[in-house]
C-alpha cells in the first residue's frame, strides 16, 4: 500500500487528492482556482485516486465494499476512505465518475501556448483494482452487463444498480507485475500491467460545467494507453496558467476499453509540466487543434469525435498535417506513408467522444 505522503515522492511538489484539491465528475474550467502553483519545467507528484470502490453503485464506502473481496481495512487507502466520506457532492446519474486532481497553475502559460506533460514515474498504490461494466455504457450497451438493468429506488431509498465490477488482484511474476482475473474452475487470465493516467488535461475556457467523461481539445479523458512512463502529452493551453489536472489512473487497458473501464486502480504519478510558447510550439508540432503525444519511439497524432469514423478521419488529417509541417513531407506522400507504415489505433469507444491515435515510427524518419 502506498498511503498519502508515505514512501517515494519523486517530484519537487507533492499534491494529495482530497475534497479540497479535486473535483468529482467534472473538469476544471476558467473559474476554478488553482490548488497548486508551479514554475514551468518543475515536477509534481500527484497521488491520484480511482473512482472504483467509492462510487454510489458500490456503496460509497470503500472499506465495506472491499471487505466483500477479502480486503482488510488496513489495505484500503486512507485518502479513498476520506474522500468517500467527505460529503463532496456527486450525482451518479449525471456527473462523470472520475476523481480529478487539480487544477495546477503553471507560470507563464497563456492561451495559444502548449503545455508539455512528461510522465516521469508511475507507482501503483494498491495491489488490486477493478474492471467494471455498467448499464447503458461500454461498447455493447444493452448487451452487457448481462444482469437486469437498474430498477430505480427501492422502498428503503437505496437503488439496485446491478453493475458488474470484476475485482482484479495484482501479483508479481518473473519480476513483473500482472493483473489476475480468475475464471472457470481454478483457471485465470494473467496480463502484464502497463500503468498510465487515463485523464490529463488543461482547464477549458468556459464558465459552464465540464463533464469529466468526454475528451476534447483540452485533453481530459483521452484513455490513450501509450501515455506510460517516458511519454509526453502536448495540450493546447486554453486559459492563463493552463490549469492542469490529472486522474482516472489505470494499471492496464486494451485499445478500445470495451467493457467501459480499464483496470482502474490508484497511481502515484510524477509529471514535469513545461510551457512551450506558441511560436516554438508551431515549429515543433505544427498547428495543434487536438492533443498530441509522443513516446521514445513514436509520434501520436490524435483524432476525437462522437462518430468513430470521423475520429478516424481527424486522426488521418492530423497525421498528414504533422508530417507535412514538421518533416516537410508532401501531403500525397505523407498519406501514402501512413497507409503503408503507420498504425491507427482506437484509443477508446466508451467516453461519448471516441478517440483514435496514430502510431508514427520516429525511426522511419532517421530519428
Amino acid at each position: 500500500m502506498l498511503q498519502p505522503k508515505i514512501g517515494r515522492i519523486d517530484g519537487s511538489h507533492y499534491l494529495p487528492t482530497s475534497s479540497d484539491t479535486s473535483l468529482w465528475g467534472l473538469l476544471p474550467n476558467r473559474g476554478h482556482l488553482p490548488v497548486l502553483h508551479v514554475a514551468s519545467g518543475e515536477t509534481v507528484t500527484i497521488d491520484t485516486l480511482s473512482h472504483e470502490g467509492i462510487l454510489e453503485d458500490q456503496g460509497r464506502d470503500p472499506v465495506a465494499y472491499l471487505a466483500g473481496f477479502g480486503v482488510g481495512a488496513d489495505r484500503v487507502l486512507t485518502d479513498a476512505r476520506e474522500f468517500a466520506a467527505s460529503g463532496i457532492p456527486h450525482d451518479y446519474d449525471n456527473d462523470g465518475p472520475h476523481v480529478v486532481t487539480g487544477p495546477i497553475s503553471v507560470a507563464g502559460a497563456e492561451p495559444g501556448d502548449v503545455l508539455r506533460v512528461d510522465v516521469l514515474s508511475l507507482l501503483i498504490r494498491a495491489p488490486y483494482g477493478f474492471v467494471s461494466s455498467r448499464h447503458g455504457y461500454g461498447a455493447l450497451p444493452g448487451e452487457f452487463p448481462e444482469t437486469p438493468a437498474d430498477t430505480g429506488p427501492r422502498p428503503d431509498g437505496t437503488r439496485e444498480y446491478n453493475s458488474v465490477c470484476v475485482f482484479t488482484e495484482v501479483v508479481e511474476e518473473a519480476g513483473r507485475l500482472h493483473g489476475v482475473i480468475p475464471f472457470g474452475k481454478g483457471r485465470s487470465a494473467r496480463f502484464p500491467l502497463a500503468p498510465f493516467l487515463g485523464l490529463m488535461g488543461v482547464a477549458s475556457d468556459t464558465d459552464a460545467p465540464v463533464h469529466s467523461v468526454p475528451p476534447g481539445p483540452f485533453g481530459g479523458n483521452l484513455d490513450i494507453n501509450e501515455l506510460q512512463v517516458g511519454s509526453s502529452l502536448y495540450l493546447p493551453v486554453q486559459v492563463p496558467g493552463a490549469g492542469f489536472y490529472a486522474g482516472d489512473p489505470h494499471y492496464a487497458q486494451g485499445d478500445g476499453e470495451v467493457a467501459l473501464t480499464a483496470l482502474e486502480a490508484p497511481l502515484r504519478a510524477t509529471l514535469r509540466l513545461s510551457v512551450i510558447p506558441a511560436a516554438q510550439a508551431r515549429a515543433l508540432l505544427g498547428a495543434l487543434d487536438e492533443p498530441f503525444a509522443e513516446t521514445a519511439t513514436h509520434w501520436l497524432p490524435v483524432g476525437l469525435h462522437t462518430d468513430l469514423n470521423e475520429a478516424m478521419r481527424r486522426a488521418v488529417r492530423a497525421a498528414v498535417g504533422f508530417l507535412e509541417r514538421t518533416q516537410g513531407m508532401e501531403r500525397p506522400k505523407a498519406l501514402a506513408y501512413l497507409s503503408a507504415a503507420a498504425d491507427f489505433e482506437v484509443s477508446q469507444v466508451v467516453d461519448q467522444v471516441k478517440g483514435v491515435h496514430c502510431m508514427i515510427r520516429k525511426a522511419d524518419f532517421g530519428l
